[in-house]
C-alpha cells in the first residue's frame, strides 16, 4: 500500500534555523524538496567527500593478500590527505620513469656517452653531430664531411656515425639530456621509492574502515548543510532587516503529520500541510505492507523498481507470481533443497545480528522450488523411472523427464492428473504422451497469463469503480479472455481457426467496443469516441498486444525445459564415470560443477524472464510505469 503524503512547509526564525533543522532531523519524518543549492561550507564538505572517496578507491587497489597484512607505517597528517599525497607522488614517479625509459630506449643503440662532452668539444672549436642515415645512400650523402662510423645496422638498413660538420639538408640526431647510466640510476632510485610508497599504501588498507566512518559522517554534514542552504529567507524591511524568517518545504506521511504538528507547536514553528497537487511530480513514495509482502523488497530494491506516488502498489502480486515463476524456471526439487540448506545456514549464522530479509525470501523461494520440483517429479534431472516409487507417487507430472523405457508408461498413466480425472484416456505411445505433456504445460502457462493479467485489470476496475473509464477496463478484461480462448484453439489444441468458437469472438469484439468508447474518456463520451477514431490503429493494437503478452508466458515452460535438458546432459556425461572407481572422483566433480553451473544459469533466467513478466507484461496491464522514487526523510542515519 502506498502511504498518502502531505506537502508541508515550516516557517522558523532565521536565527533559530540550525536548531530547527537539528530538531527536524531528530523527528525524521519530512522528505525535503530537492534543490540546487550552494554555499562555501557545502563546497568544502563536497570536496572533502570526494577526497575520502578517492582515497578509499586508491586503497582498494592495494588490498594486501590474506596473511600479508602489516601494521600501518608511522606517518603524519590526516589519513585521506596522506593517501592522496602518496598516490600523487607515486603517479609522478611513474611519469618520470616512463619518460626516462623512453629516453633510454631512444639512445641505447648509440651506446653510453656524456652529452656534456659535445658541449666541451664545441667550446674548443670542434663541432660534432650524431647522424643516422640509410646504408645505401650513406656515401653519396656524406660527401667530404669527416665522419667516424659507430655502427652499421644491416637489419634496419641504417648506419650511425659521428660527423664533424653539419651534413646539408639532413638533421642531426638530438642529444639526450643526461648520460644513459644516470638515467638507469634515476629509474632504479625511483622504483625503490615507488615500492616503498606502495608498501605504505598496502599497510594503510586496514584503516579503510576509518575512512568509511568519516565518509558517513561527512554525508550527514552534507545533508544538513544542503537543507540549511535550501532554506529560503524572508526579511522584514520595515525593521531594517533585523527580523527575518526562513522556511523549508517537503513531504510527510499523513500518519506522521500529528507528530510533526506537535513538534511545530513545541518549537514555535509555523506549519502548513496541504495535499500535493495532481501535477506534482516530486512526491516521494512510501510503501507500507505486511511482513510477508515485504519479502519482495530485495528484488524491487536491487532493480530500483518503485511505483510512482499516484500509481498502484503491486508488491503482493509481484511476490506471489515471482515465487511461482522462480519455482517453474528452476523446476528441480534437488536444487530447491540445496537453496533451502543455504538459506537455513545463513539465517542461523545471522540470527543474532538480525536476519537479512533477502535470506527470508530465499527460504520462501527454495520451498516453492521443492514443491514444484516434487510435483513435476524432477530431481537433478534424473529419469523419473529411476527415482524411488514414493517420489513418483506424490508427483503430478506436467513436465516430466520421460524415460525411453516403455515400462514407464504405466507409471506415468498412474500419476497423470488428466488421466485420473477421467478427462484423458491412458497413453499407449511415448510420443503421444510427450505431446500431451507439452500441451498440458502450454495450457498451464497460458492460464497463468490469464490469471495474472486478469488480476491487473481487476485492480484497475476497483480503482475506477466510480468513473465511466471502468467500462474500458472491463473491455480490456473481455479482450483478454477472448484472446486467451483463441490462443488455446490455435496453439494449444491445434484446431486451427475452425476450432475458434463464435462466443470467443463475441467476447473479444464486445471488449474492443467498450475500450473504443470509454478508453479515452475525460468527461465527454463524444470526445472519447472521436479520440479513439483518431487513434484507431493504436486502439486496434491493444488486441495484438494482448495476444503477444499471453504468448510471452510460454517462456516459463521453455526456460524450465531448457534447464531440465541441461541437467539431463550433465547426467549423461557424468553417469558413465560413476561405474569405474578410477573415474568416480572426476565424475562427482563433473556432476557437482555441471549442476552448479546450471543453477547459476537459472538465477540469470529468473532475472531476465521471471522479473520481466512482472515488471513488463503485468505492469503494463495494470498501468504501472515504475516512475517513483523512495521516501527518504531528513533524519539521523
Amino acid at each position: 500500500m502506498i502511504v498518502p503524503m502531505k506537502k508541508v512547509s515550516l516557517l522558523v526564525m532565521d536565527k533559530n534555523k540550525e536548531d530547527a533543522l537539528e530538531r527536524l532531523r531528530d523527528l525524521g519524518v519530512v522528505h525535503l524538496l530537492k534543490k540546487n543549492v550552494s554555499s562555501p561550507n557545502l563546497t568544502k564538505l563536497l570536496n572533502r567527500y570526494n577526497q575520502i572517496e578517492s582515497a578509499s578507491g586508491i586503497l582498494d587497489s592495494f588490498k594486501p593478500k590474506k596473511g600479508k597484512e602489516t601494521e600501518p607505517l608511522a606517518g603524519k597528517g590526516e589519513l585521506a590527505t596522506r593517501i592522496l599525497a602518496l598516490s600523487e607522488r607515486r603517479k609522478r614517479l611513474e611519469d618520470y620513469m616512463f619518460s626516462h625509459q623512453r629516453e633510454y630506449t631512444r639512445f641505447a643503440r648509440w651506446g653510453d656517452f656524456n652529452p656534456k662532452d659535445f658541449a666541451y668539444l664545441a667550446e674548443h672549436g670542434v663541432n660534432a653531430f650524431l647522424y643516422e642515415l640509410p646504408i645505401d645512400s650513406y656515401e653519396s650523402i656524406v660527401g667530404d664531411v669527416p665522419v667516424i662510423t659507430l655502427a652499421a645496422d644491416k637489419k634496419n638498413n641504417v648506419i650511425r656515425f659521428l660527423a664533424f660538420d653539419k651534413i646539408p639538408n639532413k638533421y642531426p640526431y638530438p642529444l639526450p639530456e643526461r648520460p644513459l647510466v644516470v638515467v638507469e640510476e634515476l629509474n632504479v632510485l625511483r622504483q625503490v621509492e615507488k615500492n616503498k610508497i606502495e608498501a605504505e599504501l598496502a599497510s594503510l588498507y586496514p584503516l579503510k574502515k576509518q575512512l568509511e566512518k568519516e565518509r558517513k559522517a561527512v554525508l550527514v554534514d552534507i545533508e544538513f548543510e544542503t537543507a540549511k542552504a535550501g532554506m529560503e529567507q524572508i526579511k522584514d524591511d520595515s525593521s531594517g532587516g533585523e527580523l527575518s524568517v526562513s522556511w523549508i518545504s517537503g513531504y510527510a506521511p499523513e500518519p506522521e503529520l500529528g507528530a510533526l504538528k506537535r513538534a511545530a507547536s513545541e518549537n514555535n514553528w509555523a506549519i502548513c500541510a496541504l495535499d500535493p497537487e495532481k501535477d506534482d511530480e516530486e512526491v516521494p513514495t512510501k510503501l507500507k505492507n505486511s511482513k510477508f509482502t515485504t519479502l519482495i523488497y530485495p528484488v524491487t530494491g536491487f532493480l530500483e523498481l518503485i511505483p510512482g506516488y499516484r500509481e498502484k502498489d503491486i508488491s503482493i502480486w509481484f511476490l506471489l507470481f515471482f515465487t511461482l515463476f522462480f519455482a517453474m524456471i528452476f523446476g528441480d526439487a534437488a536444487y530447491g533443497i540445496i537453496l533451502l540448506l543455504i538459506a537455513i545456514i545463513a539465517i542461523a549464522k545471522t540470527s543474532k545480528k538480525g536476519v537479512y530479509i533477502g535470506l527470508k525470501l530465499l527460504l520462501l523461494l527454495s520451498i516453492a522450488n521443492i514443491v514444484w520440483g516434487t510435483l513435476v517429479c524432477s530431481w537433478f534431472g534424473l529419469d523419473t523411472a529411476l527415482l524411488p516409487q514414493f517420489l513418483q507417487n506424490i508427483s503430478l507430472p506436467l513436465i516430466v523427464n520421460v524415460s525411453s523405457d516403455p515400462a514407464w508408461l504405466p507409471v506415468y498413466n498412474a500419476n497423470n492428473f488428466w488421466i485420473q480425472s477421467g478427462l484423458v484416456h491412458s497413453f499407449t505411445d511415448l510420443d503421444v504422451m510427450a505431446k500431451a505433456i507439452d500441451t498440458d504445460m502450454m495450457l498451464f502457462c497460458f492460464s497463468i497469463a490469464l490469471v495474472q493479467l486478469s488480476i491487473a485489470h481487476i485492480v484497475n476496475i476497483t480503482h475506477l469503480i466510480r468513473s465511466p473509464k471502468v467500462f474500458a477496463e472491463i473491455g480490456r478484461l473481455g479482450i483478454l479472455f477472448g484472446i486467451y480462448f483463441v490462443i488455446l484453439s490455435l496453439i494449444v489444441f491445434n484446431t486451427g481457426f475452425e476450432g475458434v468458437k463464435p462466443w470467443q469472438l463475441y467476447i473479444t469484439i464486445a471488449g474492443f467496443t467498450l475500450l473504443f468508447i470509454f478508453g479515452s474518456y475525460e468527461g465527454s463520451l463524444i470526445k472519447s469516441i472521436l479520440t479513439s477514431c483518431s487513434n484507431f490503429i493504436t486502439v486496434v493494437l491493444n488486441i495484438t498486444n494482448v495476444f503477444s503478452d499471453i504468448m510471452s508466458y510460454i517462456r516459463l515452460w521453455a526456460v524450465g525445459l531448457a534447464s531440465a535438458s541441461i541437467a539431463g546432459i550433465i547426467n549423461d556425461f557424468a553417469s558413465p564415470l560413476f561405474s569405474r572407481f578410477v573415474f568416480f572422483a572426476f565424475g562427482l566433480f563433473l556432476f557437482a560443477f555441471g549442476h552448479g553451473f546450471n543453477m547459476v544459469l537459472n538465477v540469470l533466467s529468473i532475472l531476465v524472464h521471471g522479473v520481466r513478466l512482472n515488471m513488463l507484461e503485468f505492469s503494463t496491464h495494470v498501468g504501472l510505469n515504475w516512475t517513483g522514487f523512495a521516501y527518504k526523510p531528513f533524519a539521523k542515519r
